[in-house]
């Protein structure tokens, strides 16, 4: 048969036999169904998609709120050194880890390490644990982040007057603070601390700050309200998958940029905005000396590349298995360094103004995390011309830096969950997700109670904590590195972009990154300082020991995993080491590349190409 006949009786194949039925889910075939086996997986449909869901996944808050206060408080400028250190030395290595490693298996984050090495799938059950976790309380901040945008849409800002009903006799508005003559003529005549219209604002309205987390007193119903709207939007863009996903970052990974530009440009042009920015950056070499400057170097890389949560693995394993990720993972990542960098410009310079305005220096209106968005920037927008357009455009940036952060890791939570039953849970993917959602909303009502934000702090201080990213990092190169095998693993890279990266890479994985997390792993435990809130509030013995079980519950599921598949194996401990540590199914993953292909080569009879009975592997459609 002519070359011709032969392929176009391959498109036939692809055409008839692999086409989804109608009404089924991507991948879907009739034949699959009745041999019982799993629906196809879902691949992206372009590549864009998958750049700008990676891009929404790890850009977020942590960019805006958390890199710059940690640069100026620990050296200006020679904070940069740490953080390039543990850059190249653990984020970039392991966030290609694990994106390869999704691309590699076509897994998500738990069964992906089944396949590469049964004995440490502990590693994927402790992603799980603390994407979980984080998704119960990251998505309280947008819901604050909706509140202040419902209230922005008025002429005067309620945050920027002592006028209200929740403000006290000791409320100061800070513009009067300026007038150097009355605030020093009303700090002689009273010895009282006057507050901040923000601050009464944000504690006594948005919170209603009980005394303790031992009175969690009334729900709040407008934040649950908010969080409800939130956890909807979250739900709609993932419900139907990657598909979904994939369009909806469109709008959600590149807004936020566009809307940083524009307060970039107008803090540059703000009075006040080069002491700022000199503040930011100005470098004092001595601070290298404290661990904690490199502690809190490391800790912000792992947060702000989302890595060791289960959800670059997810992404990546929608990819499809020739696709180059090695290229587009390192220009993300100077794409997310990039966006920590400038944002600090963007901040700082409208810090400066803010000090200016009020006659303090600038470290007394530095704040970092929820302090920044929500008390020291809603000031300083008081302070500007037109600040109702100011304040919304500032929360909008903020609910969509927040908001595909969510949902790619919801994204890779569900993932990870179905492919562990991909059977069943494929076919009800909707359900499944909304009732994850659900589950996660009312656990998620406990933060938005008049002592909600005590739990809060608790999830944020131990639930996703430093510690918890290191000890996972540790394992995950280790597990490649030392009982995969980095050259193993080298050889799979190059079979799916065709060529191997540099050295770089392999020895971070077998060297650097592990030395750097133990390292910092230590000095962490070390520097441990109980939580308190504000500096005030002493958390009680109770809520610190229920911290730690929040973060052992992540770490204990390695060595967990680790002594459950030793004692269910069979044979001689020996046998069972030497079964759990071989990968699963290698030449599935060595031939995926070249799509459904026979299990043996078409055969002829009579000079007639047969079409194949079965296939082996899953179609790249």
């Amino acid at each position: 048969m002519a070359t011709k006949e032969k392929l176009q009786c391959l498109k036939d194949f692809h055409k008839d036999i692999l086409k989804p039925s109608p009404g089924k889910s991507p991948g879907t075939r009739p034949e699959d169904e009745a041999e019982g086996k799993h629906p196809q997986r879902e691949k992206w449909s372009s590549k864009i998609d998958f750049v700008l869901s990676v891009a929404g996944g790890f850009i977020g808050l942590g960019n805006v709120w958390r890199f710059p206060y940690l640069c100026y408080k620990n050296g200006g400028g020679a904070f940069l050194i740490p953080y390039f250190i543990f850059l190249f030395g653990g984020g970039l290595p392991v966030f290609f880890l694990e994106v390869v490693i999704g691309q590699y298996t076509s897994q998500g984050g738990i069964t992906c390490w089944e396949k590469i090495c049964p004995l440490f799938t502990g590693i994927g059950y402790a992603s799980i644990v603390i994407v979980s976790l984080l998704n119960v309380y990251y998505i309280i901040i947008l819901a604050w982040a909706m509140y202040y945008l419902f209230h922005s849409f008025q002429t005067d800002l309620p945050w920027a007057h002592c006028n209200h009903s929740w403000n006290t006799p000791h409320c100061m508005e800070d513009t009067m603070r300026k007038n150097k003559s009355m605030w020093l003529a009303l700090s002689a005549n009273n010895t009282t601390n006057y507050t901040s219209p923000v601050i009464e604002f944000w504690e006594r309205n948005v919170l209603s700050l009980s005394s303790g987390i031992d009175h969690p007193g009334a729900l709040k119903w407008d934040l649950a309200l908010c969080l409800l709207l939130v956890w909807l939007a979250c739900f709609f863009c993932i419900w139907k998958g990657v598909k979904s996903t994939g369009k909806v970052v469109y709008i959600t990974a590149t807004f936020p940029f566009i809307m940083l530009l524009v307060l970039l440009v107008r803090g540059l042009t703000l009075p006040g905005a080069g002491a700022g920015i000199k503040f930011y950056l100005y470098p004092d070499i001595s601070r290298l000396e404290d661990p904690q400057v490199w502690i809190d170097a490391g800790t912000q890389i792992f947060f702000s590349y989302a890595i060791c949560l289960g959800a670059m693995t997810s992404l990546g394993s929608y990819n499809k298995y020739k696709y180059n990720s090695y290229r587009d993972c390192m220009l993300l990542g100077c794409l997310n360094s990039g966006t920590s960098f400038v944002s600090g410009f963007a901040i700082f310079s409208i810090l400066g103004f803010m000090a200016q305005e009020q006659g303090v220096d600038i470290a007394d209106v530095a704040e970092s995390g929820p302090g920044l968005a929500f008390i020291a920037y809603p000031k300083a927008v008081t302070m500007m011309p037109l600040p109702t357009f100011w304040s919304i455009l500032f929360f909008i940036m903020l609910l969509l830096l927040g908001l595909d952060s969510q949902f790619v890791e919801v994204e890779g939570q569900i993932t990870s969950l179905v492919d562990l039953y991909p059977s069943f849970l494929r076919k009800h993917r909707e359900i499944f997700i909304a009732l994850m959602c659900c589950a996660s909303y009312l656990l998620g009502l406990t933060m938005v109670t008049e002592g909600g934000m005590y739990v809060f702090q608790l999830f944020d201080y131990y639930a996703a904590s430093g510690v918890c990213l290191l000890w996972v990092a540790f394992f995950e190169c280790v597990t490649i590195a030392w009982v995969y095998g980095a050259d193993n693993f080298y050889n799979g890279i190059e079979d799916m972009i065709g060529y191997r990266p540099g050295p770089w890479m392999k020895y971070s994985w077998a060297v650097i990154t592990p030395v750097l997390c133990v390292g910092c792993f230590i000095f962490s435990l070390v520097k441990y300082q109980p939580l308190t809130y504000n500096k005030v509030y002493v958390y009680p013995d109770w809520a610190i020991g229920l911290g730690w079980g929040l973060a052992l519950s992540s770490m204990v599921c390695i060595p967990l995993v680790f002594l459950i598949s030793l004692c269910q194996t069979q044979g001689s401990l020996s046998m069972r080491f030497k079964y759990l540590l071989t990968p699963r199914d290698p030449n599935r993953w060595a031939v995926e590349h070249s799509g459904a292909l026979p299990f043996n080569n078409p055969s002829t009879a009579n000079g007639v190409l047969m079409k194949p009975t079965h296939i082996i592997v899953e179609t790249m459609m």
